[in-house]
């Protein structure tokens, strides 16, 4: 196809298409209308990078490096019993509570290894439900 002269080629991209009209939702959508949500959900990423460490690092059980895993599994587990004290969510607070108890690396709990390694699983499926599950009122922000 040959240019016209000053105008782009015809079927060239640069050519405007008409739009189509948005299709209208069956339902009200918050995410489209604007509306921000009345939570949040500050636990969520804490509790997944928790669970990488706690699924990543299985291997380093018997390694003196698991003492950073245990640093690491702890402090996150206080971030997120935090959280769930500011969302009011109990169950999850004794959860977390129980987590950071657990993986102290000051007052060492003698575990044996596949009791260890278990713990190391349900520990992650823990933090993964209470970071999905936990939500904090907007109206609870501390300043």
């Amino acid at each position: 196809m040959a240019a016209r002269r000053g105008r782009p080629a015809i079927g060239s991209s640069q050519h405007g298409v008409p739009a189509r009209p948005a299709p209208t939702p069956a339902r009200s959508d918050t995410r489209s209308s604007g509306a921000t949500p009345s939570f949040t959900r500050p636990g969520l990423a804490p509790s997944l990078l928790a669970a990488v460490v706690l699924l990543a690092c299985v291997a380093f059980l018997d390694a003196p490096a698991f003492v950073f895993v245990r640093w690491a599994v702890t402090v996150l587990a206080l971030i997120v019993l935090v959280f769930t004290v500011r969302g009011r969510a109990w169950w999850a607070t004794v959860l977390m509570a129980a987590i950071a108890v657990c993986w102290n690396p000051v007052a060492v709990v003698p575990i044996v290894g596949e009791v260890w390694a278990t713990m190391q699983i349900v520990a992650a499926a823990v933090f993964v439900v209470v970071g999905i599950v936990l939500k904090v009122p907007r109206g609870t922000d501390a300043g």
